[in-house]
């Protein structure tokens, strides 16, 4: 007998993502484990509910019915889970940790007030480096936390989120594709030892066969809010722009006023990817799961 929703929900994610490998990092469980409760649903019903293709997943014919039907239990799931809410009416402030990009430029205010309405309660945003959101998580001092860089703890569940991607900015036009060379006649506004995106960006860099230490880097900055701050204020220099690298969700406004422009090296992307974060022992809590969920349906991010 299927005694909890648990397993219908990781097959309904496998259906959504048309693969194993994205359903196992959007559950936060190995992908053994994302094969294991399929076959128990398939042993269960006595049906083969997915065929395994080269480009992904196909729902066979019961496999489809058995998809509409978890998604109307789903529905009912979600609606039920709200009343419960509604009927415990406790009185808490939901502790949310974020980077400083996701917190500054991801998660608008309006989000905030739409996930308190969610969960009825208050929500409550710190914005820190992400392994500060990781170690108040474990004290018991945050909720659930996003993150940039996925510092990992066996005590916490991690769910892929979103798909970021570095590119290189400036308060002049610089070109939209930019050669290895174009590199050294920039002024460069860097992130600290020690920041993911120093970290990523040395890795490319290093495949590039580019020294950083031939570089002019005018000066080096804690947080992304300090890079376009001191980009902004910097004095156009159309032949030696000032220039850094930057998440795209952190300048997309700005580019798209003209204010600011990116431009990408040729032949390389610097992507990474956003995590929403947990402590396992939150892994059945109800205003946890609500918020989550919320986050993963894409709420906050369009």
């Amino acid at each position: 007998m299927l005694k909890d929703f648990t397993k219908l929900e990781t097959f309904l994610t496998v259906a959504r993502e048309r693969s194993f490998s994205k359903a196992s990092a959007k559950l936060g469980i190995s992908q053994p484990a994302v094969t294991q409760q399929i076959k128990f649903i398939e042993n269960y019903l006595g049906i083969k509910s997915i065929e395994r293709k080269k480009n992904g997943i196909k729902l066979t014919k019961e496999g489809e019915e058995l998809y509409r039907i978890a998604i109307k239990l789903e529905k009912e799931i979600m609606f039920a889970e709200n009343e419960i809410l509604k009927i415990i009416n406790q009185e808490i402030t939901f502790r949310l940790g974020a980077s400083f990009t996701i917190g500054n430029y991801i998660i608008p205010g309006e989000c905030l007030n739409a996930m308190s309405r969610v969960i009825n309660n208050d929500v409550n945003l710190v914005v820190d480096l992400s392994k500060v959101i990781i170690e108040n998580i474990k004290e018991r001092k945050l909720d659930v936390g996003l993150i940039e860089s996925p510092v990992m703890d066996s005590d916490l569940v991690y769910r892929e989120w979103l798909e970021d991607e570095l590119v290189v900015v400036s308060n002049v036009q610089i070109p939209k594709i930019l050669r290895i060379e174009q590199l050294y006649d920039f002024q460069w506004i860097c992130r600290n030892e020690g920041s993911h995106t120093r970290k990523i960006v040395s890795e490319v860099f290093e495949e590039l066969g580019v020294s950083c230490k031939t570089f002019n880097v005018l000066t080096e900055v804690s947080n992304t809010t300090a890079v376009l701050q001191s980009i902004k204020k910097a004095k156009k220099n159309i032949e030696n722009p000032i220039a850094s690298i930057i998440s795209k969700y952190a300048i997309d406004e700005e580019v798209n006023r003209g204010e600011l422009f990116e431009g990408r090296i040729r032949g390389y992307t610097m992507d990474r990817k956003f995590y929403i974060v947990y402590s396992k022992e939150n892994k059945h809590n109800a205003y946890v799961d609500n918020i989550v969920s919320y986050i993963l349906a894409g709420q906050c991010d369009s």
